[in-house]
């Protein structure tokens, strides 16, 4: 039994102690806050907080589900495009009165913006036409930093593509991948310099396949996606996940001027076969026989007296072009060209830019509802003035 002399004394020592250590505590905590360093350690939650963190990634490990080597792969062959244009002077700009009122035009020249990919280890570069068109000087920046003057070796208005060539030393080239194989809802990649901004990759799946009718060249088969492209991507690359070309971007559907979601490329196979007779014939060379072909319409039909169900109705014939002298009239349905059936004006324009001039080809046409077959030599197609554009 304690006595009651000290029961006193002991009651404040102790009363001391626990608020001696309830602050020396609450200072510990605050100094372990605020300036861990002062203890030598980090901060920690050890005791609140159970945290799991992700293992480091070893080096080169690529995340799943990354583009990035795809990326890696193809951005090095991908090449920005400037262009300069003299602005053109008119028939007045030397005059002195003239330039007293309205100044000195056309002092200034026009640039603008684009991209292209490199093809070849001799410096040959896939763009658009329309990159290039009219243009003086064309600079080429590759992704190393590297700049170079560029000439054109040969333009193809009809599907609006360019072959550009630079002479430089260890020049890296994309693959050339097999747009043929696409499917709806394969990922992709567009890479270009958007509104100069600099070399950018973004990423999308394919939406359609064989788009036409869009009025933005003569023969369109473009391949859509919704990756997004904007001004200054024209010219530039789309690339599977494996960082093979399958197309070139060419344009987009806006409102805006800036992406929507709805961009086309020309595929690959178009754009090697035009590679192909630029560099080796300085021209594409496509078959032509001078027809005004439309659409088989319930209106054409009852206006020809047509029974076919499918084909294309001829409404004019170019006089003494290859299909005239080969015997076609207005009125004919062209069905098949060799073996291979017609359905549509996009069709047949295919077809016959794909036969070889000079050699005869078996056209199944119906003439007053009935089948006939004819031989046609077709002749070169007409390069088309830039008027026509």
């Amino acid at each position: 039994m304690m006595h009651p002399y000290l029961e006193f004394p002991m009651k404040r020592l102790w009363l001391v102690f626990s608020q001696s250590a309830t602050v020396l505590l609450a200072a510990y905590f605050v100094v372990a806050t605020l300036k861990p360093q002062w203890l030598g350690h980090a901060p920690s939650l050890a005791g609140a907080v159970a945290l799991i963190e992700a293992p480091a990634p070893q080096p080169g490990e690529v995340p799943v589900g990354s583009f990035r080597l795809a990326a890696q792969k193809a951005s090095a062959a991908v090449v920005s495009i400037n262009t300069s244009k003299a602005t053109r002077r008119g028939a007045n700009s030397n005059d002195p009165w003239f330039r007293f009122f309205f100044g000195d035009q056309g002092s200034e020249s026009q640039a603008s913006l684009g991209s292209g990919v490199i093809v070849s280890p001799s410096g040959y570069i896939l763009t658009n036409n329309h990159v290039v068109e009219g243009a003086d000087e064309i600079e080429v920046v590759l992704n190393d930093s590297r700049h170079t003057l560029a000439k054109v070796i040969g333009t193809d208005p009809d599907s609006d593509l360019a072959v550009l060539k630079i002479t430089l030393d260890r020049l890296p080239t994309i693959v050339l991948g097999n747009s043929d194989s696409l499917q709806v809802g394969d990922q992709v990649l567009a890479i270009g310099n958007p509104f100069g901004v600099g070399q950018t990759v973004t990423s999308g799946i394919v939406s359609a396949l064989g788009r036409n009718q869009l009025g933005i060249n003569t023969f369109e088969n473009f391949i859509q996606t919704d990756a997004a492209i904007n001004p200054g991507n024209s010219g530039g690359a789309l690339v599977d996940t494996s960082g093979n070309l399958l197309g070139i971007n060419t344009a987009i559907y806006s409102r805006s001027g800036g992406s929507m979601g709805i961009g086309f490329a020309i595929p690959v196979s178009t754009a090697r076969q035009v590679l192909d007779g630029i560099v080796k014939d300085g021209q594409v060379t496509r078959g032509w026989i001078g027809v005004e072909p439309n659409d088989l319409s319930a209106e054409l039909a009852e206006t020809f007296d047509i029974k076919a169900k499918q084909g294309v109705v001829i409404t004019g014939v170019l006089q003494n072009g290859p299909a005239a002298q080969a015997g076609i009239h207005p009125g004919d349905v062209i069905a098949k060209i060799g073996s291979q059936p017609v359905a549509d004006v996009t069709q047949l324009l295919a077809q016959v830019a794909a036969l070889k001039p000079g050699a005869s080809t078996r056209f199944s046409i119906e003439r007053k509802n009935q089948p006939m077959e004819i031989n046609v030599v077709p002749g070169v197609r007409p390069r088309p003035r830039p008027s026509e554009r």
